[in-house]
């Protein structure tokens, strides 16, 4: 048998695997890139590609299926749906573009592109269930990690567009297609379960300050070179160069494990269980991503056979040979049936909802915010943004969770600070001050980052990890719905309005999006009124999680 430490090689590989899957399953986001060819070469129209907008939404955000697949298959299994995917899809983009297939009907690529961006429902999913059951005492910031990667994807996709494909649409779909599947390949067999530790790790702590410090390093130096792409002309040796520099950064969090296997620690830590592997390899290969048997060993958890029945189990209660399972309490393992009937289930949907919904109706409309401002050139305003959200994604990761250990604050409570300051940042857009635009909108970034960095650990701390994957993805519908319904609607509608007033199709001036943003600050502070609800109700429940300046599991007697 070959016996593994917690805390030791696998969980940190599977965390630096993770980082290139992360980036890998941001694909959705290149959809501006190629959009154009898509509509000049196959001759669509503005609507026609702004429907083809929404199929891309809507396979990057539809998780449930993904969700219910970690519950039964192991990690290279779903991971494998996403590669099959990602060829499929934009194997089909591709050869529309390239015009290997001649007048291919619009509604397959429809289909295809929903195909294609769903990949990034299950690779995401995939690698963030996995990546907090091996770290569970630390979910905040293995979340704000993991999410940070996702916010940097697109600067990734970008730099390598411009300085290796030259701006070739064509180049790009085939990259996706066969790049993403090449690298899940390549890194699925490192993203698997290993036993999380039962105590504190001091070099745990350290090394995700490396990995931090490494995504920081990452999105500076993205932001840099993209300035520095758009001042000056650059030559292919100094674009390689970039590229190669950006590549070995994407490595920097598997140096943990390097240092490990090269200055292994001295003796086993107390209170770190081992992994017992058997030596075919079967255990952490098969097993699924969340067994009944994890969460429940943790919880003192007691599960009937199935094929008990009803009459045997009434009358074991009765002669007291078994325990009448309870419903859980929150903390505990929850069904999805059981966490979608609770009001928090709710609150936090809503807060959620609220805050991602307002923040991508900016991020959906910044290229016409930009111009009616008179700033023609979006593109530092999107990498302002970008670089903000991945700062608001990360940090929140790492501030909640240091305020959650000290001082038992819930997360949400950040949730609501970031929404009050979201109310003020649109507020400030609707004023419309001269050299406000740039500040607004790296305040906006930071502030939508924190609403998915805080979102996804607390729902594993609320409702357990058991029916994660699935709980966290139907919360995470709240993007495209609060897309769908404050930026498809509500500022497409008074956007056209105004324009109808100017008699152009285009808007220009601060009266283009001023209403909007005055409702959008009205959205944030209904819900900071609701995150303000939510982390009252659950202090109780991080007071219990978090006693004593640690996380532990809670004791289940009643099961």
């Amino acid at each position: 048998m070959i016996v593994l430490k917690e805390g030791s090689r696998p969980p940190w590989v599977g965390l630096g695997a993770a980082v290139w899957m992360q980036i890998a399953s941001g694909n959705a986001y290149t959809f501006p890139l190629y959009s154009p060819s898509l509509k000049s070469v196959l001759g669509f129209s503005q609507q026609q590609l702004t429907i083809l907008g929404v199929a891309n939404d809507i396979g990057e955000n539809v998780g449930i299926l993904p969700g219910i697949a970690c519950n039964k298959f192991p990690p290279w299994a779903v991971l494998l749906v996403g590669a099959f995917a990602s060829f499929l899809g934009y194997g089909v983009l591709w050869m529309a573009v390239s015009e290997t297939v001649q007048s291919m009907p619009y509604w397959v690529l429809w289909i295809a592109l929903c195909i294609a961006t769903n990949s990034s429902a299950w690779l995401g999913t995939a690698i963030l269930v996995t990546n907090m059951r091996n770290f569970p005492l630390s979910r905040g910031t293995v979340s704000g990690i993991l999410k940070g990667y996702a916010g940097l994807s697109a600067a990734v996709f970008t730099e390598v567009y411009s300085m290796v494909l030259n701006g070739s649409s064509s180049s790009l779909l085939l990259l996706l297609a066969l790049g993403i599947p090449t690298i899940c390949l390549v890194m699925m067999y490192f993203i698997r379960r290993c036993t999380p530790a039962s105590g504190e790790d001091s070099a745990e702590h350290c090394h995700f300050l490396f990995t931090q410090g490494a995504s920081i390093c990452l999105a500076i130096f993205l932001l840099t070179t993209t300035i520095l792409k758009d001042l000056f002309p650059l030559g292919k040796t100094i674009s390689y160069i970039f590229i190669a520099i950006m590549v070995i950064l994407l490595m920097a969090p598997l140096a943990i494990p390097l240092k490990m296997t090269l200055f292994p620690a001295n003796g086993k830590k107390a209170g770190q269980p081992t992994d017992l592997i058997s030596g075919d390899g079967d255990s952490n290969q098969t097993d699924p991503l969340l067994t009944p048997s994890s969460s429940a060993t943790f919880l003192g958890s007691f599960y009937e056979p199935e094929d008990i029945s009803e009459v045997d189990l009434l009358l074991a209660v009765g002669e007291g040979a078994v325990k009448k399972k309870r419903k859980p309490r929150r903390g505990e393992d929850f069904k999805f049936r059981e966490a979608i009937v609770k009001a928090d289930f709710w609150l936090l949907w809503f807060v959620y909802f609220l805050g991602v919904g307002s923040g991508v109706t900016v991020l959906n409309n910044l290229a016409q915010i930009g111009v009616s401002l008179g700033v023609d050139d979006a593109t530092t305003l999107l990498s302002l943004f970008s670089f903000c959200n991945f700062l608001g994604r990360l940090g929140s990761g790492a501030v909640s969770e240091h305020f959650v250990r000290s001082k038992t604050i819930p997360r949400t409570f950040w949730m609501g600070i970031t929404q009050i300051i979201m109310v003020l940042t649109f507020l400030l857009y609707a004023s419309a001050l001269s050299g406000t635009l740039y500040a607004a909108t790296a305040l906006l970034g930071i502030c939508y980052g924190v609403q998915f960095g805080i979102m996804i650990p607390t729902a594993s701390e609320l409702f357990g990890l058991k029916h994660f994957g699935i709980i966290f993805n139907f919360i995470s519908l709240g993007n495209p719905a609060g897309a769908l319904l404050f930026s498809g609607w509500l500022a497409g509608q008074i956007y056209d309005a105004e324009a109808a007033k100017q008699l152009t199709s285009s808007c220009m001036g601060p009266s283009c999006f001023r209403l909007t943003f005055l409702l959008l600050a009205g959205i944030c502070g209904l819900g900071t009124l609701l995150s303000i609800i939510l982390t009252i109700r659950i202090r109780p429940v991080y007071q219990m999680l978090y006693a004593g300046g640690s996380f532990r599991l809670p004791q289940s007697s009643g099961h």
